[in-house]
């Protein structure tokens, strides 16, 4: 049955007043979907959002575990990260997922003779380079002629163009190897970083992303990289929350609602299919995952659209320990000379009352991502026991994984000629997606900033002013 004015006949649905005029239709709940809905919103559009799963926030959110809440994965993001941390004023959740005042990273070596050996990389309130200058002069895990090298990289590193498009024909490792890092220096610093942010090592990580990432994380404000992350479940930003918004700004939000095709209509708009019945609209945004695009898109809307099936996958595991008791007495840490990566406390945001529940995050987890639990078991619990003395004599009290396959797209050398900008060549059809040319690697930045720009895009389509638009808007090609 074809309708137009947001109703389905035999189907309860949001109590939601409709808009008159343009109508938009977003395909997908996440970040960028959510993103793109309040944008279209609040620019006077008529808005209906599809989600397939039950809830919204795509790849970050959380689900219950026994008497726990647990997230599918430990994300945080930056001081530089305009665009989430605009997400966040937007649902009300800014005091729910607070900034460091300042950057401190506690980086432990297990592999020192002497015993476990404390290292920070935290900054001094100096202008750029030299926030971190003290942090690195006096950083115990690299010697004094790596730190000597990394001064000289890292003013190599701020001088690349981001613009230049050869950089992302360059792997960072060998760009690395080439400004004098050491095996040493990469494991104790960069990829310190570059791993958690772009999920690849050196290696495998564009030049170009990685550039992006630390020109603008630590060479760009002295504060740009002091790190936030959530002390609720991410549920309750990404969907109770980002819900709460959608219901306010008049967005009527379905879930449960797959969409199975999108097409022109015969009036010249959009027709989008889902089980049982069909949604015309002016406009259509799709923001879910390269593949599910892929075979949404409409032929001939897109130049060489297999180059999405072209875009590698990133995965991410998550390992999660519950102890008897504290082992941990930071908020987090982070690793060198054992498997283990990024370490967070997570007890006060699950509802755990005793004990303490630790959440290990595996970035580029290719090798690991399919063992067997009791595998990863076996593996881990002494990795944790070597970095926290207190653990050995604690009693575990669960231990369970979550795996995210496709967490990211790879971040490889050549990827940014795959990814495609907001506009299709179809007027009214939008993608967004952190896999979409956003100039960031898949973060929650980059979701948002994609929904942003397809919204932007869209409204162009529409002849809506692109005024309520956040200030970090900058359209993608």
């Amino acid at each position: 049955m074809t309708h137009d004015n947001g109703t389905r006949p035999g189907r309860a649905l949001s109590d939601v007043t409709a808009r008159p005029g343009a109508h938009a239709v977003v395909v997908g709940g996440g970040l960028a979907g959510v993103t793109a809905a309040l944008a279209l919103a609040d620019a006077g559009v008529r808005v209906t959002l599809l989600e397939g799963r039950p809830r919204l926030g795509g790849l970050a959110f959380s689900f219950r575990r026994g008497e726990l809440t647990v997230d599918n994965g430990q994300h945080v993001y930056l001081r530089c990260c305009t665009a989430y941390r605009w997400f966040l004023d937007r649902i009300e959740g800014t005091a729910l997922a607070p900034l460091q005042d300042r950057l401190d990273v506690p980086v432990v070596d297990v592999t020192r003779p002497e015993g476990r050996r404390l290292g920070r990389l935290r900054r001094d309130a100096l202008p750029v380079p030299l926030h971190l200058g003290r942090s690195l002069a006096t950083y115990p895990h690299l010697s004094l002629a790596d730190r000597a090298r990394v001064g000289r990289a890292a003013l190599a590193l701020k001088g690349l163009d981001l613009a230049d498009p050869d950089l992302d024909t360059q792997d960072f490792g060998g760009w690395l190897a080439a400004h004098g890092q050491s095996p040493r220096a990469v494991e104790a610093l960069w990829d310190l970083v570059g791993v958690a942010t772009l999920n690849a090592v050196a290696g495998d990580a564009s030049l170009g992303l990685a550039a992006m990432v630390f020109k603008t994380g630590l060479l760009s404000d002295p504060g740009a990289a002091d790190i936030g992350w959530a002390r609720v479940p991410l549920g309750e930003l990404h969907d109770r929350l980002a819900r709460k918004a959608l219901d306010s700004a008049g967005v009527r939000t379905e879930v449960r609602t797959r969409v199975t095709s999108v097409s022109r209509n015969e009036n010249g708009g959009w027709s989008v299919q889902v089980p049982g019945e069909r949604i015309d609209a002016d406009a259509v945004v799709l923001a879910v995952p390269q593949r599910e695009a892929h075979g949404l898109l409409p032929d001939g809307v897109l130049d060489d659209p297999d180059r999405l099936l072209r875009m590698g996958d990133a995965p991410i595991l998550n390992v999660h320990v519950v102890y008897d008791r504290q082992v941990l007495n930071t908020p987090f840490l982070t690793a060198l000379g054992t498997p283990l990566q990024w370490v967070f406390d997570r007890t006060g945001a699950s509802g755990l009352t005793e004990g303490q529940y630790l959440a290990v995050s595996q970035s580029a987890a290719q090798d690991e991502i399919d063992e067997p639990v009791a595998v990863l078991r076996e593996r881990y619990l002494p990795e944790l026991e070597r970095l926290l003395p207190r653990a050995r004599g604690a009693e575990v009290r669960d231990f369970f994984v979550t795996r995210e396959r496709t967490a990211t797209f790879a971040p490889a050398p050549g990827v940014g000629r795959l990814r495609p900008g907001a506009r299709t060549k179809a007027p009214g059809l939008y993608l967004a997606g952190a896999w979409t040319a956003t100039g960031w690697p898949a973060t929650m930045e980059s979701a948002v900033r994609s929904g942003v720009g397809a919204a932007g895009a869209a409204l162009d389509a529409l002849g809506r002013s692109r005024d309520v638009l956040p200030d970090f808007f900058e359209e993608a090609a």
